[in-house]
């Protein structure tokens, strides 16, 4: 039996290969900081991935893809939204990760028809061709073998709102019964309502801070929380999560508040107390009923008359009225020509206007005095004495001003950006300084400064004229009306979110398919628990593992290397060692040995 024995000599090895014991430790050094940068590089990509899709085009060959379908009948026409969503990943934790879809050239898949469905209030039997034109679009859109299990919500609102009841039915009778001979998608009689203006705000809260990350519980050291008393529980369970935002929203009708209520609210009488049952909304975001992380408790008031024309509107109305007695009482002519105008401190320095019917025309000359405005203004908030109360009255729960955040939309954002081109963090010195500016300018200047492009691209005339009306309409109603402190840091005005428009679509389509992921994680679970322990621990497992292993290998070769450096150690002492031997050999001469074999 023959045995093989190779061995490299140390003098053929390369200096690389025996490196020093501090060369060695720096090589260590180097590979546990690759390994660490890896790892976080993977890791970091990896919780990046929840926004950076939004803006790519859908994938309608994924398989794994669903779809959803809303459309919004508003009072001047109709839109259709189509949404989509993997499978849920089977946490209870998580919601549906919604999205709205994206054609081939990443636009937004949607679609918008004119005039409103209410206009059909005489022809009922019409309103299924309204409407078809835009599910036909979405059909396009989506693949036919997920139109079955697509489903479709038809959503109406403020147009429909003001319809009787009768014609209501009618409408939505038509459409409960042939939208599902014409079309195949998941549709029952409760997918198509009439919804009411809380069902609305509270939509467009969840569709807000949804997509600000509100929802998602992950703890992170950098988001700021709040203490949250769980609506309905018996025992008062206390839970620390995220804190949400609220949303404030101004348009020309109506004004819109929305924000979460972590504290339970105790009330001033039992008449409060019924009147904020029906200003206050409890839900449960989650899929499963018995969790409480999900469940919300948002308060969310509409009041119609109150946007920025509507209050121009009652401001005007209020102004004839007082001229036409004062007139009287004073047998003057006041207002009745340009020579003898009312002098209005809401419109800019010098404008000249008229406004009122043509036999009550009254003509008014602006004096551009912001304070004085916000004076006039004061009285049209209805502000009563009562505790806990806002515009006209209405029952508003404590906001905790030290620990909340604010996003303003429509004319909280046009009042600040369009002219004051201040939209963005909010600042109430620094905005009343700047309207009182604007105001205070005569009404040739700010032409001048329109004519040459200083304003925003979308600030028409219009805009220049009522300015500062509502810009001190919008200081009182968020500073008098919901009583937010001239010190508050925390608004934020904004047109886009994470440069989307947000509708409550999004909301609306989160909380009616919040059961959904219960149906996808009874189909896994019916592969095993040994798939399930796949699907939580192959990602990131895959990762550790590769680097485990690469720590192993760079370990082995470090350890080789150290061997290889004790080889040549002792060889070199052996090779000195013989040397010296082999130089006392021939100094002293010693005489030769016989050798017997």
């Amino acid at each position: 039996m023959a045995s093989w024995h190779f061995s490299l000599s140390p003098v053929v090895l390369p200096r690389f290969l025996l490196p020093s014991f501090r060369q060695l430790l720096l090589l260590g050094l180097l590979a546990g900081v690759m390994g660490l940068l890896y790892l976080l590089l993977v890791t970091g990509k990896g919780q990046r991935l929840g926004r950076v899709p939004d803006m790519e085009a859908t994938d309608t060959n994924n398989p794994n893809l669903n779809y959803g379908l809303v459309v919004d009948c508003g009072s001047s026409g109709s839109r259709v939204f189509v949404y989509t969503w993997p499978r849920h990943n089977g946490n209870l934790h998580e919601l549906l990760d919604i999205k709205q879809m994206r054609d081939k050239h990443r636009k937004p898949v949607v679609m918008k028809i004119k005039p409103g469905i209410s206009e059909y209030a005489s022809t009922p039997d019409k309103a299924s061709d309204y409407i078809s034109p835009l599910l036909s679009f979405a059909a396009q859109h989506i693949p036919k073998n997920k139109h079955q299990e697509t489903p479709l919500y038809i959503l109406c609102t403020a147009g429909m709102r003001v319809l009787p009841e009768s014609q209501q039915e009618a409408l939505l009778e038509d459409l409960r019964t042939d939208i599902p001979v014409n079309f195949n998608f998941l549709f029952s009689d409760s997918h198509v309502e009439v919804i009411s203006g809380k069902q609305e705000g509270v939509y467009a809260w969840i569709g807000i801070n949804f997509v600000l990350g509100r929802f998602n519980h992950v703890e992170d050291e950098h988001e700021a929380v709040v203490e949250v008393q769980v609506p309905g529980s018996d025992q008062q369970e206390t839970l620390v999560r995220k804190r949400t935002a609220g949303v404030l929203d101004m348009g020309g009708v109506s004004t819109q508040i929305a924000y979460e209520v972590p504290k339970t609210v105790s009330f001033a009488s039992p008449q409060q107390e019924e009147i904020a049952k029906n200003l206050l909304a409890e839900f449960n975001l989650g899929c499963d009923a018995h969790r409480t992380e999900h469940v919300y408790r948002v308060y969310v008031s509409t009041f119609l008359g109150f946007g920025g024309n509507a209050a121009r509107q009652r401001y005007e109305e209020n102004l004839i009225s007082t001229t036409q007695i004062q007139n009287k009482l004073l047998v003057q002519h006041q207002g009745e020509s340009a020579d003898s105008p009312i002098l209005d401190p809401c419109l800019p320095a010098d404008l000249q206007d008229e406004v009122g019917p043509q036999d009550q025309r009254v003509h008014l000359r602006g004096t551009g005095d912001f304070d004085r405005c916000r004076l006039l203004l004061q009285p049209f908030l209805n502000r009563t004495n009562d505790t806990n109360t806002s515009l006209n009255g209405v029952y508003q729960p404590p906001i905790d001003f030290t620990n909340s955040q604010f996003y303003g939309f429509s004319e909280f954002y046009y009042c600040t950006e369009d002219v004051l081109r201040m939209g963005g963090d909010y600042n109430s010195t620094k905005y009343s300084n700047a309207a009182k500016s604007y105001c205070a300018t005569q009404w040739k200047t700010l032409k001048e400064r329109f004519d040459r492009g200083l304003y925003a691209s979308h600030a028409d005339q219009h805009r220049l004229k009522y300015q500062c009306f509502k810009s001190a309409w919008m200081y009182e109603v968020l500073h008098s009306g919901f009583a937010f402190p001239a010190a508050y840091e925390n608004l934020r005005t904004a047109l886009l979110v994470y440069d989307k428009e947000v509708q409550w679509t999004l909301g609306a389509i989160l909380y009616r398919t919040r059961f959904l992921p219960l149906r996808d994680i009874q189909q896994e679970s019916l592969k095993g628990s040994h798939s399930r322990w796949h699907r939580s621990f192959s990602f990131m497992n895959n990762h550790y593992l590769f680097l485990a292993c690469f720590l192993v290998v760079v370990l082995s070769i470090l350890l080789y290397l150290l061997r290889l450096r004790r080889i040549h150690n002792r060889s070199a002492l052996l090779r000195s060692a013989s040397s010296s031997v082999k130089w006392l050999e021939e100094g002293l001469g010693s005489p030769d040995l016989p050798v017997t074999l």
